[in-house]
């Protein structure tokens, strides 16, 4: 027994097929238009992201390379000030070479720095400067160095010197120190050999002879004064022809002249009478005169005496 089946219904519906297919069409066409948007979409987006990338990353450029002027320029202000502070010490230098090629360098780095402060932004030119600056910069930092090591070497140096010479201004000092107390010493022993060699005098006396050469009491009638001593014993003396000056000066402060002057002091002194004797260190005695040749007065008269440039008497006598 078999099953039988209806041909008819077993036959496709051409209407219910058409409409199948458009459905699908439409779904596809939809989804390709959907895709399309959505790529646009994608694409839209990645170029806005692109631009707002570049537009970062430009700012960030910028901002790099303002640092980086910044930078340098910080830099090359220290080591100017650096450079600077040791100007007054460059006359420890042998030769100015250092500070010719620091002037050159320093030159180069300004021109460097005037170019980049003028710009704004970063490119590559700007870039390829800041490179050339950081350069020339690190050959300044050399020189620079170079120069404070010199200097602190030389100053150095010049401090041992002025050490040695500090060393030598004391011992030159104590030298000296040593000298004037020699000098002192031997001025002392000169003076006192000059003391032990001075002689002295005793029995000085002033007296007034008449025209016969007897006394006269009153001194308005003498015609002759005379002074009398006695050198005494001095073995330390030089023994010899001695000059013996005598100055009379009268009640009135004026002085009894004779013929001449002598040395004393450094200075030229008139005398009132001169006499010449020979000393051989054992006592002697004599008599200076000198002719009365103005009226004398009464009064105080002083006389001094001169032996071997030294004063050795200065007395005053009241004559009637």
């Amino acid at each position: 027994m078999g099953i039988a089946y209806d041909c008819v219904t077993l036959r496709p519906n051409s209407k219910n097929m058409d409409k199948r297919q458009k459905t699908i069409l439409f779904a596809g066409i939809g989804v390709i238009v959907a895709l399309i948007v959505l790529a646009v979409a994608l694409i839209f987006t990645n170029s806005r992201q692109n631009s707002e990338f570049n537009e970062v990353q430009a700012q960030l450029d910028s901002l790099q390379f303002a640092n980086d002027q910044m930078k340098l320029t910080n830099e090359f202000n220290q080591l100017n000030a650096d450079f600077k502070a040791y100007e007054d010490q460059q006359i420890y230098l042998k030769n100015d070479s250092l500070v010719q090629k620091y002037d050159q360098a320093r030159l180069k780095v300004e021109a460097l720095l005037k170019e980049l402060n003028a710009e704004k932004r970063s490119n590559s030119q700007n870039k390829q400067k800041i490179k050339n600056l950081e350069a020339e910069i690190a050959t300044l930092k050399g020189i620079v160095k170079h120069y404070l090591a010199e200097i602190k070497r030389l100053g150095e140096e010049n401090e041992g010197l002025r050490k040695e010479i500090e060393e030598i201004n004391q011992k030159n000092e104590q030298l000296s120190s040593a000298v004037t107390t020699a000098t002192t010493k031997n001025e002392e022993l000169t003076q006192k050999v000059q003391l032990a060699e001075k002689l002295t005098l005793t029995g000085v006396s002033l007296q007034a002879f008449n025209k016969k050469g007897k006394i006269e009491k009153k001194v308005k009638k003498a015609k002759q004064l005379g002074v009398n001593l006695t050198i005494t014993p001095n073995n330390t003396a030089k023994p010899g022809m001695k000059d013996v000056f005598v100055r009379i000066t009268t009640p009135e402060g004026v002085l009894l002249k004779g013929n001449g002057s002598f040395t004393y002091d450094g200075a030229r002194l008139e005398y009132t009478a001169k006499r010449q004797v020979e000393y051989a260190n054992e006592e002697l005695s004599t008599s200076v005169y000198w002719d009365v040749n103005s009226s004398l007065t009464p009064g105080e008269y002083t006389v001094e005496i001169f032996i071997d440039g030294n004063r050795l008497v200065s007395r005053r006598f009241n004559m009637n």
